[in-house]
């Protein structure tokens, strides 16, 4: 098996553990306010990254831009108690299709704050990335939800969390980045869950433990897919997500398949694919 190869391969279990969690998310419902449940998700994260928080606490792991992880964290941390929010009430595939935004907004992100170029076609790969997003809502056509809108809404707020990240790299080691995110979206979301606390029974915390579980190995496997296969090949294969999604939504929610929806977000990882791809031009 070639490199590249073993890197699509990383990429399609990395695909496969965060539809776990969005399976389970789903599954858990909305009798667990969102704010606390990704409180609970992150709280358990933080534990699984405790050797590398005490490295920190230590001195023997070197933070060098506390700002900006902070500024990171909080975003983050918003931007997931909003899409806990939206995946408890949108069907999964949905859910699934309006997150390849993210993506489209990056590239706008790093034009304004990076002063990267926005080409022609990466403008035109913007248009069809909203125009995916408008076939998946269909305003004026059917009533956008309030769980529609709280996934509309984490799309650039993972966006900014990304591209910090990527501001990050040139400084920070990888395990700093993860460790202190987890870290810091807990105490973020720490205040949102304690106002409206609901005791969480048994089955429930071990469920958000699982989310953190699939959510962790979901982060590790992607980043062992981008240390072997660029971004424009990897692109591609985060549409078996969406094929995922939906079989997961008919098969355990009796969900039904929208065509609206698979149209359009198989128009958005199209322009997110070409997107990556004229970003792999760009540096070659």
């Amino acid at each position: 098996m070639s490199i590249t190869s073993l890197g699509m391969l990383w990429m399609l279990l990395s695909g496969l553990c965060f539809v776990g969690v969005t399976v389970v998310v789903r599954y858990i419902g909305t009798r667990i306010p969102a704010p606390e449940a990704a409180f609970i998700r992150y709280a358990v994260g933080s534990l699984l990254l405790a050797p590398v928080l005490l490295n920190i606490a230590r001195g023997k792991l070197q933070v060098h831009n506390w700002k900006l992880i902070s500024i990171r964290g909080v975003v983050h941390g918003i931007g997931v108690c909003l899409w806990f929010f939206a995946m408890a009430r949108v069907p999964i595939a949905e859910v699934t299709a309006l997150s390849y935004l993210t993506p489209v907004l990056m590239t706008i992100g790093a034009a304004i704050f990076f002063g990267e170029k926005l080409y022609t076609r990466r403008i035109l790969a913007i248009v069809f990335g909203l125009i995916g997003v408008f076939i998946i809502l269909r305003p004026g056509f059917s009533p956008i939800s309030i769980g529609q809108i709280a996934q509309l809404v984490t799309a650039p707020l993972f966006a900014a969390s990304i591209l910090v990240t990527k501001k990050l790299t040139g400084t920070e080691q990888l395990t700093v980045i993860v460790a202190t995110l987890s870290i810091i979206c807990t105490f973020t979301l720490l205040p949102l869950a304690v106002v409206n606390w609901v005791q969480p029974n048994l089955t429930e915390v071990l469920l958000l433990s699982l989310t953190a579980v699939f959510a962790t190995a979901g982060h590790f496997t992607l980043t062992q897919a981008l240390k072997l296969a660029p971004i424009s090949v990897l692109q591609p294969v985060t549409f078996l997500q969406l094929l995922w999604a939906t079989l997961f939504g008919v098969l355990l929610f009796g969900e039904s398949i929208d065509a609206y929806v698979i149209l359009g977000g198989t128009i958005l990882v199209a322009s997110t694919s070409y997107i990556a791809h004229r970003e792999a031009v760009a540096t070659h």
